[in-house]
């Protein structure tokens, strides 16, 4: 009989506490520990996503961890993928599919049923593998929420799993954090708990010793290390990332990413601030956009919704009158979908408004339909800031859109994808600038328009992302004692 992974868990005080990251760092060290290590969510929430090799959709969370544990991202890692549609609807995508779109009332009551194919993606991943890192979602202590838990100590009981709880003192009050957290938990739930991780510190350790040495009092539980407030580029989880509430990169060109209220997979964008000619920031008001070298409009779990928003801001007529000016515009995915001549919905796919105008930046329309394209793709671009560049990403939409106008990509399969006009342009292709080649296009092209010398990055983007997973894994070790880590995860 194979022998099972052993496992542990990393849950948070709160939504943003940085368990993502801790958990991409452990994956990260017990590979190069030489122990084969897989991440697991078993439910997660987040319009951020990816597409693995074979089609099917997943946490863009569990996807880096995948890739700092060096292994390909695989949908069992992620079972249950929420997609916010709404304040308080969702589309449930179970094992990379849609399974239906269900209000917060209509899951919760649902959720305890996709108990058996949580367990049997974890049971699976397990035989593979010498350990499962687990990430828990929220707080434990969200005691409204306890009952039917599928996600934090509910399924830290199924799966017989240790916890570490870590606090954000980023934020304030992380002892109040951990202790209030603990003191909440019921006895069987605390018990699990084996170390408490101070996250996201800055300044001198030692001043937070007598701190430590009461927290570990009052709880019963031993810290198990204080991690400092690490400056890594690495994938965030959602929206309450820190890069998307300023500018990112220190280049002398200038990109307004449009930050829409349903904005998804915004991790398009993240290599962008890595070029040494490039800065990118988050608008969210005509007052903020200012004069651009370049405008995105990203993608979004709901196009009509955040298109009517764009115009009713006066962010669309802002657009608008740039790219009257010349500057140009790039949407990717449902950005592209707002760009076109309109977006028709005759099945309410996208709400209850059948057919909506669209910014007439492209010659293009969108129908929006129930089947969901998920694939991976490749192919050159044929026009615009970027023709010429070899591009790699992958599509994750509803909706056909019929261009009349010139294509933007021909993809390797003879395909074409996108439509460009002038200086605008949109593709459905997501982490398209993860692709050295159009990165750089792009660069060099807004540098010219600006009449600067363009400047070279310091390494390609494959290689930089593991150097990022090395320097994550390299703070994280040096912060936690691991020694105790091991003995945690040995039981």
């Amino acid at each position: 009989m194979a022998k099972k992974a052993r496992c542990i868990m990393v849950q948070g005080t709160m939504s943003g506490a940085g368990k993502s990251l801790l958990c991409a760092a452990l994956c990260r060290i017990f590979a190069q520990d030489g122990l084969r290590a897989a991440p697991f969510k078993s439910q997660n929430m987040a319009l951020n996503s990816a597409v693995t090799k074979d089609g099917l959709e997943m946490g863009r969370a569990q996807y880096m961890q995948a890739e700092a544990a060096g292994i390909e991202p695989d949908v069992r890692m992620n079972p249950v993928l929420l997609k916010p549609c709404s304040d308080t609807g969702s589309q449930v995508i179970v094992n990379g599919e849609i399974r239906a779109q269900m209000s917060a009332k209509e899951y919760f009551a649902y959720k305890k049923q996709l108990i058996p194919e949580i367990l049997a993606a974890y049971e699976s991943l397990a035989a593979e593998n010498d350990v499962i890192v687990i990430e828990g979602a929220g707080s434990p202590a969200e005691i409204n929420l306890r009952q039917d838990d599928i996600v934090n100590m509910g399924l830290a009981e199924l799966v017989d799993a240790p916890v570490l709880l870590a606090g954000d003192i980023d934020r304030g009050g992380v002892f109040a954090q951990l202790y209030g957290t603990t003191a909440l938990l019921a006895p069987s739930e605390r018990q699990r708990v084996k170390g408490l991780i101070i996250n996201k510190f800055r300044g001198d350790v030692g001043l937070l010793q007598p701190g430590l040495a009461q927290l570990e009092q009052l709880t019963g539980i031993p810290v198990a290390g204080v991690v400092p407030m690490l400056k890594v580029d690495v994938d965030d989880e959602d929206s309450l990332a820190p890069g998307l509430q300023g500018r990112s990169g220190c280049g002398a060109v200038d990109i307004a990413v449009v930050r829409l209220p349903h904005i998804s997979n915004f991790t398009d964008f993240a290599p962008l601030a890595t070029h040494p000619a490039l800065s990118v920031r988050y608008v969210g008001a005509p007052a903020q956009l200012g004069e651009p070298d370049l405008v995105i409009l990203p993608g979004t779990k709901s196009t009509t919704a955040d298109l009517l928003w764009l115009r009713e801001s006066g962010l669309e007529a802002a657009i608008l009158r740039l790219a009257g000016l010349g500057v140009p515009v790039l949407g990717v995915c449902g950005g592209y979908q707002m760009m076109g001549k309109t977006l028709h919905d005759p099945h309410g796919y996208e709400g209850d408004t059948p057919e909506v105008r669209g910014m007439d930046l492209l010659d293009c329309k969108t129908v929006f339909t129930a089947d969901k394209t998920r694939t991976r793709k490749s192919g050159r671009v044929l026009a615009g800031l970027l023709q010429g560049a070899k591009m790699t990403g992958y599509e994750i939409h509803q909706g056909r859109t019929v261009v009349n106008g010139s294509p933007f990509l021909q993809f390797d399969s003879g395909e074409y994808d996108g439509c460009v006009s002038g200086r605008c342009a949109g593709t459905y292709l997501h982490g398209l600038f993860d692709s050295d080649e159009a990165l750089d296009t792009l660069a060099e092209g807004l540098c010219r328009a600006k009449g600067i010398e363009p400047q070279a990055r310091a390494m390609p983007r494959a290689e930089w992302r593991q150097s990022q997973y090395d320097l994550l894994a390299d703070g994280v070790r040096k912060a936690l004692d691991m020694q105790r880590i091991y003995k945690i995860l040995e039981g």
